[in-house]
């Protein structure tokens, strides 16, 4: 891509300092009775120096010196019936492009906006329209503060939530008050969820289902089937969420340690889809020489089952100190579904609030990841395979866990803007040896309103 195509816009950025205002600390309690409007934008710009290589494949994350960047803007609407019923709609704008031109060298990518840029010129599109329905059981009540696509209000701590419609799996489950949110907290993918939870969605990272959430006092059920794509990895939604479909049951327990609040979260998924082993795919590229690299299109002959089973955990310091940690494990044996390159996750880290040294807006985070991939994958990428996202190529490639740090600081310039500094270094990326390390230094501009 030529540098004229690369050169970061400006009107994002303008758009982005330019927007209203909103507090972090907004715990006021109005309820929202009919409805709500909020806005967010974020623009995003990223770079690494030239890092060591000794060879580049088809997938394989370029080595010179790069830029990249990602722009967002949404509108967040919600209103609320007659019925009680809550009904949610959100329209973004996004544009971006990633390292090397194309999103591909590396598991845990190192902006997660950028599945939703595709160019330099803004596009718009539908992000959500869901439906959520509350029933109140008694008990005790508790507040739920203004968020996006939340309306402030006071609830029974017994109570059942049903969502519907079109939304991401990731507003229903594996929350995290530590490490959540790409726009504003940690910026890698291997932080903002389990990067090995290759959960079901469309490209964007969005999808049409159906979640119930059962709360019952220190206790919270969840339950819920979404749509994949069409085909891995790509925009098309499939309808048949009877025979293509992602299922995920959450389990929740808050607690308080050492009377410090937190809380434990299980959470275990399946998928059904029609795509394709590794080993079969391995087999096929070992067997029909100077075919595609990309050998599990030859092979993609039904549906297949992928699970995987996740621990989450967030806890508590003090009132400005917090810690999280996340693991899981996924079986691994087929090709990625809607996510990214992972099979086994870890990811810990905390967040510390700037009231500590006189900056009550300012919030500094620290985390640490570790993601690696089953023997099955690892075997077809040495025998010269490449998947969606990873593949250098044979004679180029020497198995090691990618593994990476991240440290941000995120100044909040006002009530209506947070600018972030961030670093991250990165091991071994795309899982090779051969390759890296490889230093990321980013600047972040947000604004809430």
């Amino acid at each position: 891509m030529t540098l004229n195509r690369r050169r970061l816009p400006v009107l994002p950025l303008l758009l982005c300092l330019g927007s209203g205002a909103w507090a972090q600390d907004n715990a006021s309690e109005k309820v929202e009775e009919f409805g709500q409007s909020r806005y967010q934008s974020t623009y995003n710009t990223q770079q690494h120096p030239a890092f060591a290589a000794a060879g580049s494949g088809q997938n394989s994350l370029g080595p010179g010196a790069d830029k990249m960047f990602t722009f967002s803007l949404t509108g967040h609407w919600g209103k609320r019936l007659e019925s009680g019923a809550e009904v949610y709609m959100n329209a973004e704008l996004a544009s971006g492009t990633p390292f090397t031109g194309n999103l591909v060298g590396l598991g845990g990518f190192t902006n997660g906006e950028i599945t939703r840029a595709a160019g330099t010129t803004p596009k718009p599109y539908l992000q959500r329209l869901f439906v959520r329905q509350t029933w109140n059981q008694g008990g005790e009540r508790e507040w739920l503060d203004s968020d996006f696509n939340q309306m402030a209000r006071w609830v029974d701590k017994n109570r059942f939530v049903l969502t519907a419609g079109n939304f991401s799996t990731l507003d229903v489950f594996d929350d995290n008050a530590y490490a959540k949110d790409p726009r504003t907290q940690f910026m890698n993918w291997s932080h903002w969820t389990y990067s090995s939870y290759d959960y079901a969605a469309d490209a964007r990272g969005f999808g049409w289902g159906v979640a119930g959430e059962w709360y019952r006092g220190d206790w919270v059920y969840r339950l819920g089937r979404m749509s994949g794509p069409k085909r891995p990895n790509e925009l098309p939604v499939d309808w048949d969420l009877l025979r293509h479909y992602g299922d995920q049951f959450e389990v929740e327990h808050a607690h308080a340690l050492a009377g410090q609040p937190g809380k434990v979260r299980v959470l275990a998924w399946r998928n059904r889809a029609v795509t394709a082993s590794f080993n079969d795919a391995t087999q096929y590229l070992q067997s029909h020489t100077g075919t595609n690299p990309q050998s599990f299109f030859q092979v993609r002959n039904g549906e297949k089952i992928k699970y995987g089973l996740g621990l989450n955990l967030e806890q508590a310091v003090n009132d400005d100190v917090g810690v999280f940690l996340r693991a899981m494990k996924a079986d691994g044996r087929t090709e990625t579904y809607a996510f990214t390159e992972v099979d086994s996750s870890l990811s810990a880290g905390t967040l510390l609030k700037g009231r500590l040294w006189g900056r009550a807006a300012d919030t500094v985070g620290l985390a640490y990841m570790n993601n690696q991939l089953s023997n099955e994958r690892r075997a077809f990428l040495q025998a010269g395979g490449m998947s969606y996202f990873i593949g250098d190529g044979a004679g180029h490639f020497r198995y090691g866990a990618e593994r990476g740090v991240e440290v941000f600081y995120n100044l909040g310039i006002g009530k209506h803007l947070w600018m972030t500094a961030d670093y991250q270094r990165i091991q071994n990326p795309a899982y090779n040896m051969l390759r890296g390390p490889v230093n990321v230094f980013a600047l972040r501009v947000h604004t809430e309103f």
